[in-house]
């Protein structure tokens, strides 16, 4: 028989965190007036701290990142006929539902992801067009960062200046045109917490960044994109054309400035309890110590608060180990794995037609969640391990 109560750990995506209290305060009280006409002063003054931080001129309040991106293919890929270089594993190719191809008209082209999250500047470089009449125009360059389905990675510095040089090289593209760089930053906070430094530096050469504020930053809606004047007027020109024109929003902005102020500063625990759930200590032993030979995890893939769960079992799926774990069997509670109060333990993961589960942390989730989380994963790990056991 099921238990009648158990404590839910929901690790399935940090899209899933609740606004905090402060943000239910600032939101109740927030200024707010007409943000189609300029006149919302909470939305203005999100859009300009956001700016500020990233070293840009401009922002805009969006009511998603795939927006965001969106405005940003665009923008930048303004003509017809024209193309933008991504990666195969991106965000904006696998799950914006090709908003590009069928809203914009601009074509998406790949380029192969690399695990931590680059692609080959060699090939970045084969793969832009030239004056061929033949050809859609090479207008845009896509980075991800951190890079989702590469589990959490942090793109490095290096290889965003080695792009930024590449692509303003004297000659490259399609006549005088230049090409543009935006980032899908998302998780661009993440990353700047895994490497010490701003996002400003990460975002350095980049003509725009998308940022989420309702992932890890814990806002209920919302995103900003920015950049420079002329191209954040133009998005906000576009915006409105895709339904994102919104009016007194500034109920929603105002979290957003909490966002900024109150949980940025607290990324850094949750990439903590993401390698404790990877690595663990002696007792609970966490994935890695378990030394399973059907389910691990890389250590040195573990950059942020992403948490790529490998299954390397042929008669396990992720979708079948992630059912598994949001299950609580009888024989669980007379183990005594339950909480502090008796219940059940139930944890939810991310999985597709995946070869690993996702485990996504954000600051909600505390220590004595994830030891919750880690005895479960303990024991549905160890029933895997003595049904295939090593050979």
């Amino acid at each position: 028989m099921a238990p009648t109560e158990v404590t839910v750990v929901d690790l399935r995506s940090d899209t899933v965190s609740k606004p905090t209290a402060q943000m239910r305060i600032r939101m109740a009280a927030a200024e707010v007036g007409d943000d189609v006409y300029g006149e919302d002063p909470t939305v203005n003054e999100l859009e300009a701290r956001t700016a500020a931080i990233f070293g840009k001129e401009a922002g805009l309040f969006v009511p998603s990142g795939t927006m965001g991106n969106l405005l940003a293919i665009m923008v930048h890929c303004h003509r017809r006929g024209t193309e933008a270089l991504v990666g195969d594993l991106s965000h904006i190719f696998l799950y914006e539902q090709g908003g590009a191809s069928h809203l914009a008209g601009v074509q998406l082209a790949t380029l192969r992801n690399e695990q931590d999250g680059t692609f080959s500047l060699q090939e970045l470089r084969r793969r832009i067009r030239h004056d061929d009449y033949h050809e859609p125009i090479t207008s845009l360059v896509v980075v991800e960062n951190t890079h989702n389905i590469c589990g959490g990675k942090v793109v490095p510095l290096s290889f965003l200046d080695e792009l930024a040089a590449l692509v303003r090289q004297p000659g490259v593209g399609t006549g005088s045109a230049r090409i543009a760089l935006h980032m899908d930053g998302a998780r661009i906070f993440n990353a700047a917490a895994s490497l010490g430094v701003g996002v400003e530096r990460i975002c350095r050469d980049f003509d725009s960044v998308s940022i989420c504020l309702s992932k890890g930053l814990s806002a209920p809606v919302g995103s900003v994109l920015v950049g420079a004047k002329d191209f954040i007027a133009e998005a906000r020109r576009l915006r409105k054309a895709l339904g994102g024109g919104m009016r007194q929003v500034g109920i929603l902005a105002a979290a957003g400035l909490v966002a900024l102020e109150e949980v940025v500063p607290l990324l850094g625990k949750d990439h903590e309890r993401t390698k404790k759930i990877a690595k663990g200590k002696i007792f609970p032993p966490a994935i890695h110590a378990l030394q399973s030979p059907n389910i691990t995890v890389d250590l040195d893939t573990v950059q942020s608060n992403i948490l790529l769960v490998e299954i390397t079992q042929p008669q396990l799926t992720a979708s079948e180990f992630s059912a598994r774990l949001g299950t609580v069997e009888p024989e669980e509670l007379e183990a005594g794995l339950t909480d502090a109060n008796g219940a059940g333990i139930v944890v939810k993961a991310s999985a597709r037609d995946w070869a690993f589960a996702r485990l996504v942390l954000y600051h909600q989730v505390d220590d004595k969640q994830v030891e919750l989380a880690i005895r479960k994963l303990e024991h549905v790990i160890g029933q895997y391990d003595k049904r295939w056991p090593r050979a």
